[in-house]
């Protein structure tokens, strides 16, 4: 065994650093998580691998302890881990940090010992420090202990309970006195964020978040424990989507059967990306699992990823109806961190096919024999995370398919331009879909011109109003889309004209009638309505615009009395049980519409809807950031592919201010191709990807830092100059679209070039120059899906 290695820290600074092996130490291999020392304290690390040779001028400090017995990462994990850091310009360990659960980052460990079994006196449990003093053959006997099994690892007590969930148990308004001000405070921030754990809740709001909680629960308005949406997936006709699965047993279609062929050929051809371009309705969840059973067959797993967990839970009831006696796995983010845990520790150790089904965190579980990985709605940007680290599920499933030569499958009825390019130039392969199952057929699609509703206040036009009506009277069921959350975007004071905005943010402060709150959606600051104007003082305030909650209130006056109006977004939807309970409502035909935003647009089957709107087609449609056209034609088709999926057809009424846009002639007609030739010759003409590399970098300082504004003068002038040289295009750097946020300042730049590794070089030269990065922060975004 070597006596140096390189260890990666998995949290921060998440620096690479070189140690040695004390004596008595047990065997070691690369993968494996160790405990070592790190300034005054402990960390935990994972081993890259051996060392060549001590750097100059370093003390070497030895390991403390291994974590387990073997490694719990192989080499291709680890090697995804390297080639990912190095496209993202981080520390390996940072993208170890958001691969592996929580559980398996902590050095807060206690390591617990048969002492009955053990012929020496040792303590039935020792700290990392213990371990550190023990003598030399304490730790003969510890190595002893160790492979036989009888020294376990196990987190402290302390660190545990702060692994504990809050979670809402009712929905506002909450039985809370009114100067219980940290009790509201904790329930807003819940109601923003979603559940969230003790430890992070400690640190987010301060220690006496705990406390508060405890309250909560006494009282009834919060729930402490595990956190899981499994029971999500047991939704019985909850919007599950038939017509791509009907049922468990099916048979495939000419289409379908050719679109099998081509798959199974990219895969025996040595794997690669494989695009199933579909019309909503055409069954691609059955090729999906059909392709799924011929990996069983031959021992590789899968991995199916949905961009959101309500699409998730529907696909892994799926696949448990399909594959009743194959192992299967659900992983996702509401799930607590020991059965996250425990899952990635049970494929970590497996051998045997699994089909694992997840969101975009499962793109890092460590399948045995990767045969393929699908990404349903393979356009959705929930697949590319941009806090806290920059990275797409799509890159990095890449990355694995192609090393264990499996197919990387891409399902999608609006794919990503960049996806049908590499399609049409060849670089992958693409099975086309044009038919529904069935007799299902695509809706018809009609825009209606609201421009003459003016100023006034009412959402809906006449013929939209009549349509809901007239649907609702036929016993059947409308969807109701308007991609924008709360009651009022904006209020509007009446004594100066001013508008409520977050002093941390610059932004519109949301009105949520429900709640009696302002909110700003980007860093959750909230406000009690009514409230006074912090300009003039005065509490006359009209609502300005509309969003979901006053659309519902709407809809409820328009219908008559017995009929039933759903809402579905966010604020709905805070606790998991009222997802299932809204779904499961709808899908069995106890409302009459269902309201919501983007959440209802996609991977959602209701046989009884026959008539979906679209309140407000504009929204997002000018946004400054080249994709806005992109997703706007995605939204708006998938939406409207919710309608005519039963016995009756559908139709689609999307209301818009500018009926001569070009995208709507597209849109009316579910013309993909069309829409693609069109904005792959605006690309073209303006060098946006694909073809160009863009990268944003952004740049971002404290609102009362008095340096922020040189600094960001200096990397702009480096960026321009050497970007220059290097022939990249560099725009900026500039305010960005939101110039302020959670107080700070924020700066954009874009870098357009023909080399990803001339991006990279630029930006390394660019934070180099940083005067004062402590202040000052950066933060490189390849390939970003907003500029905003």
């Amino acid at each position: 065994m070597a006596d140096l290695w390189q260890v990666t820290l998995v949290s921060p600074p998440y620096e690479t650093w070189t140690y040695g092996l004390p004596s008595h130490f047990p065997p070691l291999s690369p993968g494996q998580r160790v405990i070592i020392p790190f300034g005054k304290s402990h960390r935990a690390g994972v081993v890259v691998g051996p060392a060549e040779r001590a750097p100059e001028g370093v003390e070497i400090k030895n390991m403390i302890w291994p974590l387990e017995l073997s490694p719990l990462l192989d080499k291709d994990f680890v090697d995804m881990a390297v080639n990912l850091a190095a496209r993202q310009m981080v520390h390996v360990g940072r993208i170890l940090e958001i691969a592996l659960p929580r559980g398996l980052r902590t050095a807060a460990v206690t390591f617990k010992v048969d002492r009955h079994m053990t012929e020496r006196n040792l303590p039935a449990s020792l700290r990392p420090p213990d371990i550190v003093r023990a003598g030399e053959k304490d730790r003969a006997a510890l190595v002893e202990l160790w492979l036989d099994g009888r020294m376990r690892v196990r987190i402290n007590a302390k660190k545990e309970a702060e692994e504990r969930y809050v979670s809402l148990e009712s929905d506002p308004p909450w039985a809370v006195r009114p100067n219980a001000k940290r009790q509201l405070r904790l329930l807003e921030h819940l109601m923003e964020n979603g559940p969230q754990s003790l430890y992070s809740l400690r640190h987010t709001l301060g220690d006496w978040a705990p406390e508060a909680a405890a309250k909560l629960e006494g009282a009834g308005v919060v729930r402490l424990g595990e956190l899981t949406a499994d029971h999500l997936a047991e939704i019985d006709g909850a919007g599950r989507d038939g017509a791509e699965d009907p049922g468990c047993e099916f048979s495939l279609t000419d289409e379908q059967r050719t679109a099998l062929d081509e798959m199974t050929e990219t895969l025996d051809g040595g794997g690669g990306a494989h695009l199933v371009h579909g019309v909503t309705g055409s069954g691609k969840t059955v090729l999906y699992m059909e392709m799924a059973r011929r990996l069983l067959e031959r021992g590789r797993s899968v991995l199916f990823l949905a961009p959101e967990v309500a699409l998730a839970c529907q696909l892994y009831r799926n696949v448990a109806c399909r594959f009743p006696h194959v192992r299967t796995i659900f992983y996702h983010g509401y799930q607590s961190p020991k059965k996250r845990e425990a899952s990635f520790r049970e494929l970590a150790g497996g051998q045997d096919p699994v089909l694992v089904v997840g969101t975009r965190s499962a793109v890092f579980l460590p399948l045995p024999d990767l045969g393929m990985v699908v990404m349903d709605e393979e356009h959705d940007e929930s697949f590319k995370q941009e806090d806290r680290l920059a990275y797409h599920a799509k890159e990095v499933a890449w990355f694995r398919t192609g090393r264990s030569k499996g197919l990387l499958l891409l399902g999608s009825a609006t794919p990503d331009v960049k996806t049908f390019q590499a399609a049409s130039a060849g670089r992958i392969r693409v099975s086309t879909l044009k038919e529904r199952v069935g007799d299902a057929r695509l809706p018809e699609v009609e825009l209606v011109n609201i421009a003459e509703l003016g100023k006034s206040k009412q959402l809906l036009s006449n013929r939209v109003r009549e349509a809901v009506t007239e649907t609702v009277k036929a016993g059947e069921q409308v969807i109701v889309m308007l991609n924008r959350r709360g009651y009022a975007p904006l209020m509007y004071c009446l004594d100066c004209g001013e508008t409520v905005r977050c002093p941390d943010c610059e932004v519109g402060m949301t009105y949520h009638k429900g709640r009696e709150r302002l909110v700003c959606h980007y860093c959750g600051r909230t406000y009690s309505y009514p409230l006074t104007c912090r300009k003039c003082g005065g509490v006359n305030f009209i609502p300005m615009g509309e969003g979901t909650e006053q659309l519902e209130e709407a809809l409820a006056e328009l219908l008559p009395e017995d009929a039933k109006v759903l809402r579905l977004d966010r604020d709905a939807t805070r606790r998991q049980e009222r997802l299932e309970e809204i779904l499961g409502a709808f899908g069995r035909g106890e409302a009459q519409v269902l309201v919501g935003t983007q959440m209802i647009s996609k991977g959602h089957h209701f046989p009884g809807v026959t008539l979906v709107v679209v309140a407000d087609g504009d929204l997002g449609l000018n946004l400054p950031d080249y994709r806005s056209s992109e997703r706007t034609f995605q939204l708006l088709v998938q939406v409207a592919g919710r309608a005519g999926r039963g016995e009756h057809p559908g139709r689609v009424l999307i209301q818009t201010r500018n009926p001569d846009h070009p995208i709507w002639k597209e849109i009316l007609g579910a013309d993909y191709q069309g829409f693609f030739d069109r904005e792959v010759s605006r690309r073209t003409l303006f060098r946006y990807p694909p073809f160009s590399h863009m990268a944003l970098v952004r740049i971002s300082f404290p609102a009362d830092f008095e340096g922020g504004g040189a600094a960001v003068t200096l990397m702009g002038q480096l960026l321009r100059e050497q970007g220059r040289a290097l022939g990249i295009d560099v725009l900026g750097p500039a305010p960005a679209p939101l110039s302020m946020l959670r107080g700070r300042k924020r700066f954009n730049c874009l870098l357009k070039s023909d080399d990803w590794g001339k991006v990279r070089g630029l930006y390394a030269a660019m934070v180099r120059a940083n005067p004062d990065p402590r202040a000052v922060r950066t933060g490189l975004d390849l390939d970003p899906l907003s500029t905003l």
